[in-house]
């Protein structure tokens, strides 16, 4: 009887053992197969974040112009790329796997933060300096318009003065003469050409020697004229002229005489007197011979 008690305590310690072995047995494998769900899990997540920087890599290296920032920034998504490939082919039961490479993830986190910062404190710098730039070429464009404006505004005194300065004359006579020294409009019996005009006061005119000019046309427009190398300088171009004469100006007014010898044939009609002094026309007139 004693035998049989023994036997049946031993049954149920036996029981109690195998029952609680078979529960931590069960306990363990549900608690692996959690373990296992969530390392699948997070790896999941892992993969996702490593994509994620992978393509902010190629964001930044789109906005900056520095090529050995680029170089760094390529070669940063070429580590992460791998570490990527990396983390696809572990089992998401390699616990120790898994770990590495979150710890690897965190260092790309940190670094493409870095980076982050560094792109946006240099573009912040640029938009500054191009801002900046804008001002300047604003400044300098407006400092040019205003030199131009001054140098038309220039151009143009220089222009009225020189304008001003010119020498004018008034009140051109011609008289021909015979040989007498008398009046006389009959072509046939002119000898001389007399020539009297005024010029003008002017307190801007450059006082000194002055050379002027007398051009006397024909009728035909044929220039009355003693060499073909008479000649000065008017509009670019050398015209012939028929009297030089010699003057010293001081501003005030002042009647000036010259005379033309007539040595050639002479027809009837009207004549034309044109004066020049310093390459501009400063007066003419006409007259007639019968």
């Amino acid at each position: 009887m004693s035998k049989n008690k023994n036997l049946i305590i031993i049954i149920i310690l036996l029981i109690i053992i195998i029952g609680g072995v078979s529960f931590f047995a069960y306990h363990q494998v549900q608690e692996n197969k959690e373990m296992s769900e969530l390392f699948a899990i997070e790896k999941e997540e892992m993969e996702n974040e490593y994509t994620t920087y992978a393509t902010q890599y190629d964001e930044l290296q789109v906005q900056i112009n520095n090529d050995s920032l680029r170089q760094k920034l390529e070669s940063e998504q070429l580590r992460t790329q791998r570490l990527l490939e990396e983390l696809r082919q572990v089992k998401s039961s390699n616990a120790a796997e898994i770990t590495r490479l979150k710890k690897e993830l965190k260092t790309v986190r940190a670094v493409l933060r870095s980076y982050v910062i560094q792109i946006d404190s240099l573009n912040r710098l640029n938009e500054a300096l191009t801002t900046e730039n804008k001002e300047v070429k604003k400044k300098y464009n407006e400092a040019t318009r205003q030199i131009n404006t001054l140098a038309e505004e220039k151009k143009t005194l220089n222009e009225k003065v020189a304008l001003a300065a010119q020498l004018d004359v008034t009140n051109i006579q011609v008289e021909g003469r015979n040989k007498r020294g008398k009046e006389t409009d009959k072509v046939k019996n002119v000898k001389k050409l007399a020539i009297s005009f005024t010029i003008v006061k002017n307190i801007t005119a450059k006082n000194g020697e002055r050379t002027l000019y007398v051009r006397i046309t024909q009728p035909g427009n044929e220039v009355l004229s003693k060499s073909n190398t008479d000649t000065f300088k008017y509009e670019n171009r050398q015209l012939q002229y028929s009297i030089k004469k010699y003057i010293e100006y001081n501003g005030e007014e002042q009647t000036v005489n010259v005379y033309w010898d007539v040595e050639e044939y002479l027809a009837a009609g009207t004549y034309n007197v044109y004066i020049f002094s310093d390459g501009i026309m400063i007066g003419s007139n006409s007259f007639n011979l019968k």
